[in-house]
C-alpha cells in the first residue's frame, strides 16, 4: 500500500532530503548536496524565493519505508506576472514504481486544481537559478552541483503516465588543452578597441560586490525572452548574493564594461566541485568544508554556470573577450576540462558562443508537463 504525507516538521524534511542518500548511496554519478543547504532552501524565514512562491513537500511510503519525494511548488511572479497558469514540481526522486510516481504528481495536480491552474511542468525549482529537469541521456556521466541526478525510469514514469516534453537542456564538455587562442585573443583587441570596452578581473570577493545588482540586472534583460525565464527580483538579488558569490574563486567572475562604466556583459565559472562534494558525503564539518575549500583553490575543472551579454551587444564579438579572460587564469591554475551546465535547446544564442570549441554533449536533460 502507497500512503503520501505533506512534511510538515523539521524531523521530516530532514528525512525528505535524506532519502536521496538513500537511493543514489551506490550510484557513483550521483553528488550528493550539502545537506544544511538543502534544508535553507526549503526554509521560509530563510529562502527569498517564499516572497513569491509557496512550496509544499510530500514523502511516499511503501510498506512503511521512504519510497519517493516531490516538491509542488507554484512562482506566483509567473502566474501573477507572466500569465503562466502553471503548478510546478520539483526536487523529485523515487524508487522504481510508478504508482508511487503516480501518488506523488497526485499531490502537485491537487495544488494546481486548487488554485484553477491550466498545467504543471517539471522538475523544475523555484527559480531559474535552480536546478531543472530530468536526465534523458547521459546517466553514465558524473553529475555536479549546479543539477539533479536522476535514474532511466523517471523519464519512463513520467511518459507513461501521460507527461510529455516541454523542454530540453543540454549540457556539454570541452579540453582546454585543445584550444588555440589566437582567433578569439586576435577579435578581442579588435572588439575592445572598435567599442571601447574593457574586462575587469578581481582577487577578492569584496570587490566583486559593488557589481552584483547590475549583474543581476543584465542577467534579467539577456535571458528576458526565454520561455521559461522569471526575473530575479531585489530580495533574490541579496540572498544570491551572500549564498553564491562568496563561494565562487573571485577570479572566476569576469564583467566587461563600456565606455560609460556600464555592464554589458558578465561570466560566472565554478571550480568542479563534484568529487569534493562526494568526500563531504553531505556534511560541512567536520571534513566537507576543507574538501570544498581544497576544490576552490585547485579543481582542475572549469564549470561555466552563467553568460549575459546585454542583446545591443549579442552579435558583436564580445565573448571573445570573456573567453580571452578566462583563458589566462585557467592556463595559470592548469585547468584541464570545461564543463558547460544546462543550456535550454532553444537557446540559440548561447549555443554560438561555443562553436569554435569542439564541445561534446555529455548529457540530456528534460522537463515534462500535462495539462490539468
Amino acid at each position: 500500500m502507497i500512503t503520501v504525507k505533506k512534511v510538515s516538521t523539521k524531523k521530516e524534511l530532514k528525512e525528505y532530503v535524506l532519502f536521496s542518500f538513500e537511493l543514489f548511496k551506490d550510484n557513483p554519478n550521483w553528488i550528493p548536496p550539502i545537506i544544511a543547504e538543502e534544508l535553507e532552501t526549503f526554509d521560509k524565514r530563510k529562502n527569498p524565493a517564499f516572497h513569491s512562491a509557496e512550496a509544499h513537500f510530500y514523502v511516499a511510503y511503501k510498506e512503511g519505508k521512504i519510497a519517493g519525494k516531490i516538491a509542488a511548488i507554484i512562482n506566483w511572479d509567473e502566474v501573477n506576472i507572466l500569465k503562466k497558469s502553471k503548478v510546478r514540481f520539483g526536487w523529485f526522486d523515487v524508487i522504481d514504481d510508478i504508482e508511487v510516481t503516480k501518488a506523488l504528481l497526485e499531490k502537485v495536480y491537487e495544488l494546481g486544481r486548487q488554485h484553477h491552474l491550466e498545467m504543471v511542468e517539471g522538475p523544475i525549482g523555484f527559480s531559474n537559478l535552480d536546478k531543472v529537469g530530468v536526465l534523458v541521456e547521459g546517466f553514465e556521466e558524473m553529475g555536479n552541483m549546479v543539477t539533479w541526478y536522476s535514474m532511466p525510469y523517471y523519464k519512463d514514469h513520467f511518459e507513461q503516465l501521460g507527461l510529455v516534453k516541454e523542454k530540453e537542456y543540454v549540457e556539454s564538455s570541452f579540453s582546454f588543452t585543445n584550444i588555440d587562442p589566437a582567433p578569439f585573443m586576435k577579435i578581442s583587441k579588435l572588439i575592445q578597441e572598435r567599442y571601447q570596452l574593457r574586462a575587469i578581473n578581481f582577487t577578492k570577493t569584496k570587490d566583486i560586490m559593488p557589481y552584483v545588482d547590475e549583474m543581476f540586472d543584465l542577467f534579467n534583460e539577456t535571458y528576458a525572452k526565454l520561455q521559461s525565464f522569471v526575473a530575479i527580483n531585489q530580495i533574490q538579488k541579496e540572498y544570491f548574493k551572500k549564498k553564491y558569490i562568496s563561494f565562487i574563486n573571485p577570479e572566476y567572475i569576469k564583467f566587461i564594461l563600456d565606455k560609460d562604466d556600464k555592464m554589458v556583459a558578465f561570466a560566472i565559472v565554478m571550480p568542479g566541485f563534484s568529487d569534493a562534494l562526494k568526500k563531504a558525503k553531505g556534511k560541512l564539518f567536520p571534513f566537507g568544508f576543507y574538501h570544498l575549500l581544497q576544490a576552490r583553490k585547485h579543481s582542475k575543472e572549469a564549470v561555466f554556470y552563467l553568460i549575459g551579454v546585454t542583446p545591443e551587444y549579442q552579435s558583436k564579438g564580445i565573448t571573445a573577450i570573456i573567453f580571452e579572460e578566462y583563458y589566462k587564469i585557467f592556463k595559470a591554475k592548469g585547468i584541464h576540462t570545461c564543463v558547460r551546465t544546462p543550456e535550454l535547446e532553444e537557446n540559440n544564442a548561447v549555443h554560438n558562443l561555443w562553436k569554435h570549441f569542439d564541445s561534446k554533449i555529455t548529457k540530456r536533460r528534460r522537463t515534462y508537463s500535462k495539462k490539468l
